[in-house]
């Protein structure tokens, strides 16, 4: 019997407001500096709450938040705040 295997999406399993800031936290905490993993994350998040929607709240074109977030996106520091704001998301910073 051949095993058959399903590609993992992370916006399927964020249910709640908690999971996502908590996913986004880890993200924060795992980033190599680059902000490929937090631009992925912020991917799975605006997917899960419904990307057009998102895209509607933060003031943004669908495609142009698409091609943002996408992998071989480079969005602007801005656009990151926009978007985290119509996820309901803030940033902060702690001392460590």
């Amino acid at each position: 019997m051949a095993e058959q295997f399903t590609r993992f999406d992370a916006a399927e399993f964020l249910k709640t407001p908690q999971e996502m800031a908590a996913y986004l936290d880890a993200c924060f905490e795992e980033d190599a500096g680059d902000g490929v993993l937090i631009r992925a994350a912020l991917n799975d998040i605006a997917r899960a709450k419904g990307m057009t929607q998102i895209a509607r709240d933060a003031g943004l074109g669908r495609e142009s938040l698409y091609k943002a977030l996408s992998s071989s996106g480079n969005p602007e520091f801005a656009t990151i705040m926009k978007v985290m704001k119509a996820l309901g998301l803030r940033l902060h910073a702690i001392a460590v």
